[in-house]
């Protein structure tokens, strides 16, 4: 059995912020730092840098639905102006805030790792990656084409324009709260949209540095406002939905509000007998480990065929075993920890189940102190595990095996969900094949990796509605409208 991946205990200082001023504690509404109408906030804790004490990073207002009233009053007055501004006016504001964005990657990544967990050079990484959706974005505003489409009747012509949708509600989760809120911001913006936050309780000080930079950047009052709430999540959540998942949908549906959901997955991760088994475990481990297993699109259900079921089960467990987690200050970590108790919770649950049920542990395993858990290696994993149907959303690769191509599409494709999908294999006629069987909005062949500004990111079954990213992402953002033109 291989060794298990070592805490880093080390006393790491924290950066300190070149820019103090990009650390806010307000929310955000109508170009104001503002607080809650109530006086209330609530504390951010900085889980891992103490376990044992839980030192607190910092507060923030615990807005109600009547702050939030205000926000998406403020929206809707810039609405008014910023819809109306040329895609130019708009693409130069958004090339501003990019900038800006880059220029301050350091301070961002500090306040992102401060309050998520993730290694420093993890953060530095999302910061660029959420950059780039607005970069993308600035320059898909002055793409925004209309049609002129002919007509079958004489002196009549149709012309088509697309218009923006109103004002938005943007609900993001705390894994990448950098990335999560600019790869939907950039769109709305660009397409001349308004837009109400809600970054998650865990997260809230990457979205208020996200709207100082933004105001830096001179973006009008009102285009983009920051709720933040504890106390108050689903009477907010009910707020945005009803005034501009499944409950979001539902809570939509009474108004009829255009939805883009980006859901959560259970990404399958196949490696054929034929595949470049070095090649495989770089992926799997880019796939599975990065953010400590807490992305959407990690690989959740590691297919192997049997043929080197053994081998890449060994080469993949010493790669794991040399994994270090620590303080995400500290370079030497290479993973940081899970973002609460009740996370660590259902990955010792999922672990503990597999065990139970007749998984062999090859490396990990163990809970630490706070909110890590080492990763781990499982083969042996079967169907009847909790593992193969719920997402674990942590550091574990549970190893299945199989024997044909048959077979694992339908193992595959067995599921709720479909997000993203992964399988290496050196047979091209088996690439297309696999990959246009597979039920999966986003698929890597013979890659480990499918995120990036310039690709459509999004799912099918469960996993969601709409695309965000690439060319297709700034159309959830605007209406298609179709004027007949009599010349008569």
């Amino acid at each position: 059995m291989a060794t298990t991946s070592r805490l880093l205990t080390t006393k790491v200082e924290i950066p300190k912020l070149r820019e103090p001023s990009l650390f806010r504690q307000s929310a955000f509404i109508n170009g104001e730092w503002v607080n809650s109408k109530t006086g209330k906030e609530f504390a951010v804790l900085d889980f891992e840098l103490d376990p044992a004490t839980s030192e607190e990073v910092g507060k923030v207002p615990d807005m109600n639905p009547e702050d939030t009233k205000e926000a998406i009053k403020a929206a809707k007055e810039a609405f008014k102006d910023w819809s109306t501004q040329t895609a130019k006016h708009r693409h130069d504001l958004l090339m501003t805030w990019y900038s800006l964005m880059l220029n301050n990657k350091d301070d961002l990544a500090t306040i992102l790792t401060r309050e998520n967990g993730k290694p420093i050079k993890d953060s530095l990484v999302e910061i660029k990656y959420g950059a780039s959706f607005i970069e993308w974005f600035a320059e898909e505003a002055r793409r925004v084409y209309g049609d002129v489409i002919p007509s079958p009747w004489k002196n009549h012509k149709f012309v088509v324009l697309k218009q923006p949708i109103g004002v938005v509600g943007v609900i993001t989760p705390w894994n990448f709260p950098n990335a999560m809120i600019s790869r939907k911001l950039g769109a709305a913006l660009a397409a001349g949209c308004t837009a109400v936050i809600k970054p998650d309780s865990q997260t809230p000080f990457s979205a208020l540095a996200l709207a100082e930079l933004a105001s830096r950047a001179g973006l009008p009052k009102g285009v983009i406002n920051i709720v933040t709430t504890k106390s108050n999540v689903k009477e907010i959540g009910l707020e945005l939905t009803t005034s501009v998942g499944k409950l979001l949908m539902k809570q939509s549906s009474s108004t009829l509000k255009k939805m883009s959901l980006e859901l959560g997955g259970n990404a399958p991760f196949i490696v054929f007998g034929d595949a470049d088994v070095d090649a495989a475990v770089e992926g799997a481990i880019a796939s599975k480990f990065r953010a400590s297993g807490q992305t959407c699109v990690c690989a959740n259900r590691i297919y192997v065929q049997s043929s080197i079921y053994a081998e890449f089960a060994s080469r993949l467990a010493d790669k794991v075993s040399k994994f270090q987690i620590g303080n995400g200050f500290d370079p030497k970590t290479t993973h940081g920890p899970l973002i609460n108790s009740e996370a660590v919770d259902k990955v010792t649950r999922h672990v503990e189940d597999a065990v139970a049920k007749g998984a062999e542990i090859l490396v990990g395993g163990v809970r630490s102190d706070g909110n890590f858990f080492t990763p781990t290696v499982l083969t042996g994993m079967t169907g009847e595990m909790a593992i193969t149907k719920e997402e674990t959303f942590g550091p574990v690769a549970g190893l299945y095996k199989f024997d044909s191509e048959e077979e694992v599409i339908g193992l595959a494709n067995d599921s709720s969900v479909g997000l993203a999908g992964y399988f290496y294999s050196r047979d091209v006629g088996r690439c297309w094949r696999v990959a246009e069987a597979l039920e999966i909005g986003m698929i890597g062949v013979n890659s480990g990796m499918v995120g990036t500004s310039e690709a459509p990111f999004g799912g099918v079954k469960e996993s969601g509605l709409g695309r965000e990213g690439s060319k297709y992402g700034i159309d959830e953002y605007l209406n298609v409208k179709y004027i007949n033109f009599n010349n008569a």
